[in-house]
């Protein structure tokens, strides 16, 4: 990205590696992300650049191995939960409390899409609602993460989008349909963003705020979500991970546009198709 233009490097993606089955169960692209930055900056001075209006955005991360996701991590958020009878169905009536008493859940791969979708929304007889967060993508290979450390491992940070079904059914199971899980308008790689923990963020449905608040924020940090995962599972190279969303959070319905922000790394406006899923 150069201001309102895109510079076409796809030849740099000539120096991922070639491999035969099994295939790695991880994102080429952000694992060799190094090496094809140095390949980056070998074309750009000669690259095609195109209006970036004129083209569609898909999600930033192809093939991640996982989605995580970090429930109930700020604290107006859990206050506001408990106000709320479709927030406190949507946990299944599980008193909300507190990140460490939850754990993290995860979201199907298929849910993935880029900002430049429609949101295909599921069940008109149910509350569909819009959750803005920071996500940040793994790196490399990530295990027992100290939180000194954790940093190092992140590739880079993109906007994300939880879209929730609220009901009483298992909660990665509500937030997994197709399209409901967006991530966008690009990847902001590490060493270009700095700190994320004082980042401000935003969400509106048609032009009406939402959503407002900053990472600094968050009750588990950046640093100690990426130790707290790492403790339980193995994190991959693309892996992401959807730091949680905070108050605010609201329904949409078809036709809605949803404008989201995130300081550092950029912002997209959305739409929300005209018609329910089949």
């Amino acid at each position: 990205m150069e201001g309102d233009q895109i510079a076409d490097v796809t030849d740099a993606l000539s120096v991922l590696p070639s491999h035969r089955y099994p295939f790695p169960g991880h994102d080429l692209l952000i694992a060799n992300l190094t090496a094809v930055r140095a390949r980056i900056n070998q074309l750009l001075p000669t690259a095609q650049r195109v209006a970036l209006a004129s083209v569609r955005l898909e999600s930033p991360v192809a093939n991640p191995g996982k989605i995580v996701n970090a429930p109930i991590n700020y604290q107006a958020y859990v206050d506001e939960s408990h106000q709320d009878k479709d927030l406190q169905q949507g946990i299944g009536g599980r008193p909300t409390s507190f990140i460490g008493d939850w754990g993290l859940f995860l979201k199907a791969n298929s849910a993935l899409v880029g900002c430049g979708a429609e949101i295909q929304l599921r069940h008109p007889k149910r509350r569909n609602d819009h959750e803005v967060e920071l996500a940040l993508v793994i790196g490399r290979t990530a295990r027992s993460v100290k939180r000194e450390d954790a940093l190092s491992y992140i590739a880079g940070y993109a906007i994300g989008l939880d879209m929730t079904v609220r009901g009483p059914e298992d909660r990665s199971f509500r937030k997994s349909p197709d399209t409901y899980a967006v991530l966008g308008p690009w990847l902001v790689t590490a060493d270009e963003l700095g700190d994320p923990g004082h980042l401000s963020l935003e969400l509106s449905v048609n032009d009406d705020i939402r959503q407002r608040s900053n990472t600094r924020l968050l009750v588990y940090d950046v640093p100690k979500l990426i130790e707290y995962a790492s403790a339980w599972y193995t994190l991959h190279p693309g892996d992401v991970i959807l730091t949680g969303t905070p108050e605010g959070v609201g329904p949409v319905k078809p036709g809605d546009t949803l404008f989201a922000r995130i300081e550092k790394i950029g912002e997209f406006r959305m739409r929300v198709a005209d018609q329910y899923a089949a």
